[in-house]
């Protein structure tokens, strides 16, 4: 028998995972799948914003074993030291090599809080599980001094040098709900400062009146172009002399390359370039950065699953042409369902690439009716379905846009926008 083709996947997130099940049920046994982690299971990270709230650790975790065996694809526990393209290999920090004929490189973004003087010491950063479950804490202990009448001032904080920071928004809204629902919001003041020129900047100005309305509705004092400088003990300084000072801090990180890729074609952060269809790395025939580790502007989840699926496509077609005479492309299209525990936001926005040498997206002109935003307590229910949807998928070791189950839920989701949600102004 012919040997199979060798494909190595490094990172074992959405990314990766989806990059594996995709090639899977593409060539079945003519593709040898490796699957390069270091940790012994996956996180479902968009689920993570629950877990400050009570929500099951259970639901966020998957063991990488058990989809891997499903599947037949060889997990290698270690970390990436080194890629090598002559000869097409990667060392892993053991020394012990992996040999490939396609690599995809999913290692993510890493936390930079170092950029911003103080943040690491006195905010509670919103990225692993592990500071999630600890925020929570912090949250009730907040609901505590305020239920003995003593006033708290929660600030959230969005600092230069974050490429998504959507989850804190959710966690926002969803404190601001959770607080009321505890009788204690009048005690507690909630502030949001980000360093973006709007709200949820890459999703497009139509979200600006939609979430000023939220804020207004709420209570919730927001500053828009807010650079933060350096944080000290319940006070965070910005880039116009001003300050504001704080009981409870809680922020998004500023993002590099978790892996330093030296040989490869970086952009000024560490994230590889790529070309934006296929997701191949700039100068290389065979790797490829899906998700984090690429260079496109905005990581969240759901376009991290529409760039494995091209990654997925482009190998599978090269390998056999008949099995993927039309491969996809990356299609910037962002999907987001916003939770607020008492309602939820949908958007889903055209995305495509500026000029800006730093990087940056703007919605596309072209589809203006692809551009929606709406607000429903029914939206929740989306949200809520799509983050049991896709662990369960993983666990079965499946990709997310494949077969009967992913058909129903579109069509759903489809139908819900329609009847939710509305065309965004530019």
């Amino acid at each position: 028998m012919e040997t199979p083709n060798r494909v190595v996947v490094v990172g074992g997130g959405i990314a990766g995972m989806e990059t594996l099940f995709a090639l899977r049920q593409r060539l079945g046994d003519r593709v040898a799948l490796t699957l390069v982690a270091d940790r012994p299971e996956f996180v479902f990270r968009p689920n993570m914003i629950y877990v400050p709230f009570g929500g099951a650790e259970d639901d966020v975790r998957i063991p990488l074993s058990s989809p891997a065996e499903r599947r037949d694809i060889d997990v290698r526990h270690g970390k990436l030291a080194w890629v090598e393209t002559e000869p097409q290999r990667v060392v892993l920090d053991d020394g012990c090599t992996v040999d490939y004929d396609y690599l995809v490189l999913a290692t993510g973004a890493a936390m930079r809080p170092e950029e911003i003087p103080g943040l690491a010491e006195h905010a509670h950063l919103v990225w692993t599980l592990e500071q999630m479950r600890e925020l929570g804490r912090a949250l009730r202990r907040v609901r505590d001094a305020a239920v003995d009448g003593s006033p708290q001032h929660v600030l959230f904080l969005v600092p230069p040098g974050n490429r998504y920071p959507g989850p804190l928004y959710e966690l926002a809204f969803m404190l601001e709900t959770w607080l009321r629902r505890s009788r204690v919001r009048d005690l507690v003041c909630l502030t949001f400062a980000t360093c973006e020129e709007t709200y949820l900047e890459a999703f497009g100005s139509g979200l600006r009146p939609v979430m000023a309305e939220e804020f207004a509705e709420r209570g919730i004092i927001g500053y828009s172009q807010a650079e933060a400088t350096g944080v000290e003990p319940h006070r965070v300084r910005f880039a116009d002399g001003t300050a504001r000072t704080f009981d409870l801090l809680v922020s998004a990180v500023p993002q590099a390359s978790a892996v330093d890729y030296e040989g490869l074609a970086t952009d000024e952060r560490g994230f590889l370039r790529t070309d934006l269809e296929t997701r191949r790395v700039e100068g290389t025939d065979a790797v490829y950065a899906p998700g984090d580790a690429g260079d496109f502007p905005v990581k969240q989840g759901f376009l991290s699953v529409l760039q494995a699926d091209a990654v997925a496509d482009d190998i599978a077609s090269r390998i056999d042409p008949e099995a993927v005479p039309s491969p996809r492309s990356f299609d910037p299209v962002g999907l987001y369902v916003m939770e607020m525990l008492d309602g939820a936001m949908f958007t889903q926005v055209p995305m495509t690439l500026t000029d800006d040498p730093e990087g940056s997206v703007r919605v596309r002109e072209e589809t203006p009716e692809d551009y929606l935003v709406g607000v429903s307590p029914i939206w929740r229910l989306g949200k809520r379905t799509l983050g049991a949807y896709l662990p369960q998928q993983f666990r079965a070791g499946r990709p997310l846009h494949r077969g009967f189950p992913w058909g129903v839920l579109s069509l759903g989701l489809w139908g819900m926008s329609k009847a939710l949600a509305g065309r965004a102004e530019r």
